[in-house]
């Protein structure tokens, strides 16, 4: 397909518009076709940054996707140049485009990527958390049985651990990080570029001072475990004992003792609180 436009990946302000490259404006300028997330949204965008734009706006979205992509890809075999764009952000980061990307590799078409700003690095690298070895998880599942699957596959990979959360879910989905990671550093980064941006430090083993009535846009990020020998069960039936005798229920209690040892989760230490 030598004569094939080419697919740009291009990223697009969080909410400060100075984020915008140079690069960035001249190719959405410039390219035919600009698929978008949300065509009202993007349209407002370019509007906020003065973007003058020839090319066409084409809705890509989730639900859409695999229908659009056959259009797609006969635009691009006209050699017409298609840019593509998020709500905000880098594309693909828990947004369409994946199936599109790799069905152009596949074929042959050429993609460029826009480099420019993306929560999961921004929140990431102004969080004060380690930022290497990391991982980046998009949304947590919906279904509870499902993050706990999740966190789990990720528990003991020594990696920090970065992901999007609603701000309806985020005090439930840090309440399971908790009884299965056990006591880390979290960090909150909301608004990220804006006005009110914020970042929130905290520790799972106390999440009582976070505020329930959070809002805007979160990138959460969850450190890794402590380094040290795995507390051994010996070690743990004594850390018990001792919150035991401090009182409170034995799920308190379980959480209190995770937060002492090395390599036990809440989860795992009320299992041996349990009577057989």
């Amino acid at each position: 397909m030598s004569n094939a436009g080419k697919l740009w990946v291009v990223a697009t302000p969080l909410g400060n518009a100075a984020d915008l490259s140079p690069r960035g404006r001249e190719i959405l300028t410039e390219a035919d076709i600009i698929l978008a997330e949300d065509t009202r949204r993007a349209g407002l965008l370019f509007k906020r940054l003065g973007l003058e734009r020839h090319g066409r706006l084409v809705s890509f979205f989730e639900h859409n996707e695999d229908k659009r992509l056959p259009k797609v890809l006969g635009w691009l075999e006209e050699g017409l140049n298609v840019a593509l764009v998020s709500d905000a952000g880098t594309p693909l980061l828990s947004d369409p485009g994946f199936t599109l990307v790799r069905t152009c590799r596949e074929q042959g078409v050429a993609v460029s990527p826009v480099p420019g700003p993306s929560a999961p690095v921004a929140a990431l690298c102004a969080s004060g958390l380690p930022p290497l070895p990391y991982a980046f998880l998009g949304f947590t599942p919906r279904k509870k049985s499902q993050t706990e699957a999740l966190f789990l596959a990720y528990r003991d990979t020594g990696a920090t651990l970065v992901f999007f959360e609603r701000k309806t879910r985020l005090a439930g989905t840090l309440g399971i990080a908790a009884e299965i990671l056990g006591d880390r550093e979290f960090c909150v980064a909301r608004e990220l570029t804006k006005e009110y941006e914020e970042f929130l430090r905290g520790r799972l083993g106390d999440l009582s001072g976070l505020d329930p009535d959070l809002r805007g846009e979160m990138t959460v990020i969850i450190g890794p475990a402590v380094g040290g020998e795995r507390t051994d069960e010996a070690g743990i039936a004594r850390l018990v004992a001792e919150e035991e005798a401090s009182g409170g229920k034995p799920k308190e209690i379980a959480r209190r003792v995770a937060g002492r040892a090395v390599g036990w989760t809440a989860k795992d230490v009320y299992a041996t609180m349990r009577p057989a």
